[in-house]
């Protein structure tokens, strides 16, 4: 699709090339022919008045050949810029369409993708209704354990669509303003929510905020943090240690997010912020694997807030996220 595209574009571009040099060229040519003309003229004016002609008067014939050798000039170098634009103009098509080529193999991934995601809950949910209706006898208990794994897949399905709808979001240009905020308020926020999650496992989360004021869209840096931490308990041993630890360094702000967990595999490392993406089983083994848009979530906050953020992995030694935005 993209190839027939490139071509029309070129041949539009080239067409519209075309037609400005002939524009150009037909001017050029009619004011060296006009000014042919008036020199022929002024000269046949003073030999017909009896003036002295301070140059030789030119022969019509050579005047007529030398209007043919400009003509013929005048067509070979706009065959030659005509030519050399035909390159520029596909190479210039191919620079146009690229960000669009792009722009439609994402959305079609992600339809894929999140197509491929939602077909696996949507099974599930299928096959126990089925089972429930060739069922002659169906129970009360049946009945709930039917219900209750639907309601299951139902939340994964919601929790899907949920961080579809995020990352959407968060891909967006946001319209609203920022706010300057102390950054231990959303470190506060977010191990609270976290919290939970953390004490089901006997994992401890210490922090150290000091004073450092933010500037950025508060709830969705507080989204950031939560991601971050909730990624770090998922994959931590129990009874072991999260810290999330931040400091002013340069003119920007430090923030990092460590565990003690299994680590991811190097091979991962360059995907890991990728839509959909999971690590080998490893890092599922536990149960805790999600859909991927965590991170990938994760990654569009710090973009929109024009930060930076880095992993530092090793298997069996923990995981560390570094987060660094400008004061």
């Amino acid at each position: 699709m993209f190839k027939s595209a490139r071509i029309q574009l070129t041949l539009w571009y080239l067409l519209i090339i075309t037609v400005i040099v002939a524009i150009f060229s037909s001017a050029i040519y009619s004011f060296l022919s006009l000014e042919i003309e008036r020199f022929e003229h002024s000269q046949r004016l003073q030999l017909y008045r009896g003036l002295p002609v301070p140059v030789p008067v030119f022969d019509p014939q050579l005047l007529e050949e030398t209007r043919r050798r400009v003509q013929l000039r005048i067509v070979l170098v706009d065959l030659g810029v005509i030519a050399l634009s035909g390159g520029l103009a596909g190479f210039l098509a191919g620079r146009t369409l690229a960000p669009i080529k792009v722009m439609l193999d994402e959305q079609n991934r992600f339809i894929s993708d999140a197509s491929h995601e939602l077909r696996t809950p949507l099974t599930a949910l299928k096959s126990s209704l089925e089972v429930y209706l060739r069922d002659k006898k169906p129970t009360l208990a049946s009945a709930r354990e039917l219900i209750s794994g639907s309601l299951s897949d139902v939340n994964r399905m919601q929790y899907l669509s949920d961080s579809l709808l995020k990352l959407i979001q968060y891909q967006k240009p946001k319209g609203q303003p920022l706010s300057v905020f102390p950054l231990s308020e959303i470190i506060a926020a977010s191990v609270r929510k976290v919290q939970p999650q953390a004490d089901s496992r006997t994992i401890a989360i210490r922090t150290d905020a000091p004073d450092i004021k933010l500037r950025g869209d508060k709830y969705s840096l507080e989204e950031l943090l939560i991601i971050l931490l909730d990624n770090a308990v998922k994959y931590s041993p129990p009874d072991s240690t999260v810290t999330l630890l931040s400091k002013k360094i340069d003119g920007h702000v430090e923030i990092k997010v460590s565990d003690s967990g299994i680590g991811i595999n190097p091979k991962d490392l360059p995907h890991i912020f990728d839509r959909f993406y999971r690590a080998d089983s490893a890092r599922t083994q536990s149960g805790s694997g999600g859909y991927g848009l965590g991170l990938s979530i994760a990654k569009k906050i710090v973009d929109h807030h024009q930060g930076t953020i880095t992993v530092r992995s090793k298997p069996k030694s923990g995981t560390t996220f570094t987060v660094t935005f400008h004061l």
